[in-house]
């Protein structure tokens, strides 16, 4: 099974930044067991969130041609929980980009409220390096579709961006 923690990306500017919102929904099966009585999103799954939007942002920096996997966590800050009913915008932005990995800085703001900070170190690996491939080019598209990035995406000139064929 495949968990995805964003549900659309609402800005998008290639290799610079992206926002990306995560609603949190009493329906979702782990608010269940987190905690009984008092349902609240794992601020690991908040990071998990973060690293979608921030992995993304830097795997379409790259043209896809390298896995792009969350290698460290170098600081995460939590101020309070994510409950249901909530909104998660994640606000993230390259710090770095270099040929062998990515660090990166997200923030989760629920409202005006910042709910979290943290700092995420991507390394960018050649097929065949130990790690499988999780989605064909037709699924990562089909996924990319749906989070709406070729319609709110744009290149750092500011054009939009167009969707790859692969």
């Amino acid at each position: 099974m495949r968990w995805f923690w964003i549900d659309r990306f609402e800005e998008f500017v290639r290799g610079t930044q992206a926002v990306a919102i995560k609603n949190v929904s009493l329906a979702e099966e782990h608010l269940h067991d987190h905690f009984p009585g008092l349902p609240l999103m794992p601020n690991s799954l908040v990071v998990e969130g973060m690293a979608q939007t921030a992995g993304l942002l830097v795997a379409d920096a790259i043209d896809f041609n390298r896995r792009v996997v969350l290698a460290k966590v170098a600081a995460a800050t939590f101020h309070f929980d994510a409950e249901p009913g909530d909104t998660l915008r994640f606000e993230a932005g390259v710090l770095d980009l270099k040929p062998a990995g990515s660090l990166t800085k997200v923030t989760s703001r629920i409202g005006d409220q910042v709910q979290g900070e943290a700092e995420l170190f991507f390394a960018h690996l050649e097929p065949g390096e130990g790690v499988p491939t999780l989605f064909s080019p037709e699924e990562l598209l089909t996924w990319l579709d749906h989070l709406k990035i070729f319609e709110v995406g744009k290149d750092q000139e500011g054009k939009p961006l167009q969707r790859r064929d692969w």
